[in-house]
C-alpha cells in the first residue's frame, strides 16, 4: 500500500482521495494547456479528459490508480460565476469557506499534486485519457455535456434524466444542485426541463461503451413524490440499452409503493437499484433531504431497499450516505442498520463547494473519514458486501474501501 506524506501526516490512497474530494484542488491553468485533451501544446503529449468547463467533471489518478474527482475550486467557481444563474452566484459568499492545500502543477514533462502551493510536493498524479465524447450531441441535437458524465474510467452517469419534484415543491436536498434550479424555477413560473428521451439516454450511453472505454452506467433523475412518475422513464431508459454490453446498470430511483416495479425494473436489466437516505441522523435528514421524509419518508425507503435485498441478494440494495454531512456515531448507526439486511450502504464524499449544508460549507477533518473508512470496510466484510467491481468513481468511495481492506490499493 503507497504512504503519502503531508507536513506531519502519513495517509493512504484512500484517506488522500477523501482529502482531495472534499477540499478540491486549483490546477494551474498551464496544467489545462499541457494535457487538455483538444489541443495538447506539446505534440508529443497524449490528450487527457481534462477540461476548464466544471459540467465535463474532471478527475485526477494517483499513482496507485484511485481515481479522485478534481473540482478546481478558484477557476470553476469563476466559470460559474459567468455560466450560471444570479441564485447560484449568491454561493460564492462562501468562497471564504472554500480554501484548498491543494494544487495541481507542471512538474518537468508531468503533472504533480501540491500540498500548500509549491512547498510540498505529495506524487505525480495523471488524468483519464482523452476521449470526444463531451464534444458530442445526439441524433436530435442534445449536447452530451450538461447530461451526462464520465466519471474514473469505467462510468457513464446521467445528472438528471427527469425533474425534481421535491425540488418544484420547495423542498430539495440542500446539497443536490439539481434540485435548487428546479425549486428556482418553479419559484419563477418558469417550465421545468422535458425528461431527456430514452433515445438520447440510449445513444450516450451506446457512444461512451464504444468510445470512451466505460462499461457501467448509472440511471438518476430527480424525486417523484410516489415513484410512479418516473417509472415510464425508466422503463424506457433500461429498455434502450438493454442489449447493450453492461457490466453494471445502477438504478437511483423513488422507493415505490409498488415492488413490481422493482421487479420490472430488475427484469429490464438493472444490476443494483438504490433508494438513498443520504443522512441517518433523523433530525439532520428533516432539514437536509426535506422531500424524503416528508413525501416518501424514510420507513417507504428502507421497506424497498429490504425488499430487494431479500428478493434479489445481498448487496443488491443500496443506499448511499453522503459522507460529512452528521456525526460518525449516526452515520454508524445507520450503515450498520442496513448492512445487517444486506443492504450496501453505499460511501460519497460530501464536496461542499457545490451548495452549502445547514449553512456551512466546512468539510470534516481526517480523523473523520479514517473512521468512516474503517467502520465500512468492517461492515462490508462482516455481511458479504461487495460495491460494484469497477476501477472507482470519482466521488463515491465504497469501491476504494473494499479494495484497501483487501490490500489491493
Amino acid at each position: 500500500m503507497k504512504v503519502y506524506r503531508l507536513p506531519g501526516i502519513e495517509l493512504t490512497s484512500l484517506e488522500l482521495k477523501c482529502l482531495l474530494v472534499s477540499r478540491g484542488v486549483k490546477c494551474d491553468k498551464a496544467v489545462y494547456r499541457r494535457f487538455g485533451g483538444e489541443k495538447p501544446s506539446h505534440p508529443e503529449a497524449p490528450g487527457f479528459r481534462l477540461n476548464v468547463n466544471p459540467l465535463t467533471c474532471n478527475c485526477l489518478i494517483l499513482p496507485d490508480g484511485v481515481i479522485c474527482q478534481m473540482t478546481d475550486v478558484g477557476f470553476h467557481l469563476e466559470y460559474l460565476g459567468g455560466a450560471l444563474s444570479w441564485d447560484n452566484l449568491k454561493l460564492l459568499r462562501y468562497a471564504s469557506q472554500l480554501g484548498t492545500p491543494f494544487s495541481v502543477r507542471l512538474d518537468g514533462a508531468s503533472a504533480a499534486l501540491y500540498y500548500e502551493r509549491e512547498r510540498e510536493r505529495v506524487c505525480e498524479v495523471t488524468f483519464a485519457p482523452y476521449t470526444d465524447f463531451y464534444r458530442q450531441k445526439t441524433a436530435s441535437g442534445l449536447p452530451f455535456v450538461g447530461n451526462a458524465v464520465l466519471q474514473g474510467l469505467d462510468w457513464v452517469s446521467f445528472q438528471c434524466l427527469w425533474h425534481c419534484e421535491f425540488g418544484e415543491s420547495g423542498k430539495p436536498c440542500q446539497f443536490c444542485f439539481s434540485g435548487a434550479e428546479f425549486e428556482a424555477n418553479a419559484r419563477r413560473g418558469k417550465p421545468q426541463p422535458s425528461a431527456v428521451s430514452s433515445a438520447d439516454a440510449g445513444e450516450i450511453v451506446r457512444y461512451a461503451l464504444e468510445n470512451a472505454g466505460v462499461s457501467c452506467v448509472q440511471i438518476t433523475g430527480g424525486s417523484t413524490f410516489d415513484g410512479k412518475t418516473e417509472s415510464e422513464h425508466i422503463r424506457a431508459y433500461l429498455t434502450a440499452i438493454q442489449h447493450l454490453p453492461l457490466t453494471e446498470t445502477l438504478l437511483y430511483i423513488t422507493p415505490p409503493d409498488d415492488t413490481a416495479l422493482i421487479d420490472e425494473y430488475f427484469s429490464l436489466g438493472a444490476t443494483r437499484i438504490a433508494c438513498s437516505l443520504e443522512v441517518w441522523d433523523y433530525s439532520r435528514a428533516a432539514q437536509i433531504t426535506p422531500g424524503k421524509i416528508a413525501y416518501t419518508t424514510r420507513k417507504r425507503h428502507i421497506d424497498v431497499l429490504t425488499y430487494i435485498a431479500e428478493k434479489y441478494g445481498r448487496g443488491k440494495a443500496f443506499s448511499n450516505f453522503i459522507i460529512g454531512l452528521e456525526d460518525f456515531d449516526t452515520l454508524k448507526d445507520g450503515a450498520e442498520r442496513l448492512a445487517a439486511r444486506g443492504i450496501l450502504p453505499s460511501a460519497s464524499v460530501w464536496m461542499p463547494m457545490g451548495r452549502p449544508v445547514m449553512g456551512s460549507m466546512t468539510a470534516p477533518d481526517l480523523d473523520y473519514y479514517r473512521r468512516v473508512i474503517d467502520m465500512l470496510a468492517e461492515l462490508y466484510e462482516r455481511y458479504s458486501l461487495e460495491p460494484p467491481l469497477s476501477r472507482g468513481l470519482n466521488v463515491c468511495i465504497e469501491r476504494d474501501i473494499w479494495n484497501w481492506s483487501r490490500g489491493t490499493l
